[in-house]
């Protein structure tokens, strides 16, 4: 019997992540079955629970339970407990549950390594203060860059987590327009704006030619924030299709102990969008 695995979420039909666990299964010989399962939005405890009860091994958690997931676990990992989310959970019969949270590994790992872009040293501008921007800060901070900048709608949100992340490196805070003038190596939309087709509230002149514009948001065609940072002349555009793939690699070897190569999967669900 194959063990089990699964992504769980409402809505999940969209969901790319059991195309991409099967891929990582069958590159690295491993015996899974990993499908997906939509939650009852006030059933999430439950649906787990009912799962495990099925011998089920780990999840992967996406919108809107990560929370949830973070309440739920029993032991959590630092970077999880940092987000105070969890998009990974892991079923051991000898050991509680684990909460784990790799969106933060998946963004670095697509920047770093997919992108060709170091951040040790740059200005980045991180885009919200929702569970999102929450997920990737300590692992941002963790890599040494010379300011991170969080830009927020409401202005309290990104101070709270200045303040929550500030022992960790040089960190500012303000509303979109706080930063007008000033422009950046790296910005990146953690707001869900691209969801909606719609472009965060940004002020002109925060891109530069050598700019990396990173959307976590993904789509067919480029996304409003991504057509803007173009129209601001930055060359360098990347959508969340890697930070998907890296993230779930991330999980991957949470569960498996192994790390399966990432660049063909990207590029096959970039190429069949």
């Amino acid at each position: 019997m194959p063990d089990l695995y699964a992504v769980i979420g409402n809505p999940i039909h969209h969901s790319k992540s059991p195309i991409i666990h099967m891929e990582f299964a069958r590159q690295t010989h491993q015996d899974i079955q990993y499908n997906a399962i939509l939650a009852p939005l006030e059933g999430f405890a439950a649906t787990v629970s009912a799962f495990q009860q099925k011998g089920g091994k780990g999840l992967n958690v996406t919108l809107p339970f990560k929370q949830e997931a973070y309440t739920l676990s029993i032991r959590l990992t630092d970077r999880a407990n940092a987000a105070q989310a969890v998009n990974t959970l892991k079923f051991d019969q000898n050991h509680p549950i684990l909460g784990d949270n790799t969106d933060g590994a998946g963004l670095i790992r697509d920047i770093e390594v997919n992108q060709e872009i170091p951040i040790a040293g740059k200005s980045i501008l991180l885009m919200g203060a929702g569970g999102a921007a929450r997920g990737v800060i300590l692992p941002l901070l963790e890599r040494k860059p010379r300011l991170l900048a969080i830009a927020n709608r409401t202005q309290t949100k990104a101070q709270l987590l200045q303040a929550q992340f500030s022992s960790h490196g040089q960190i500012v805070s303000g509303h979109f327009q706080d930063f007008s003038g000033e422009s950046f190596d790296i910005i990146i939309n953690a707001t869900s704006a691209s969801l909606q087709d719609k472009l965060p509230p940004l002020p002109t002149g925060l891109f530069k030619e050598t700019t990396l514009a990173y959307d976590m948001m993904y789509s067919r065609n480029l996304t409003p924030f991504l057509i803007f940072a173009q129209q601001q002349g930055a060359h360098h555009l990347a959508d969340g299709i890697g930070m998907l793939v890296e993230q779930a690699a991330e999980s991957f070897y949470v569960w498996r102990g192994i790390r399966p190569e990432t660049r063909k999967i990207i590029e096959m669900l970039k190429n069949n969008r």
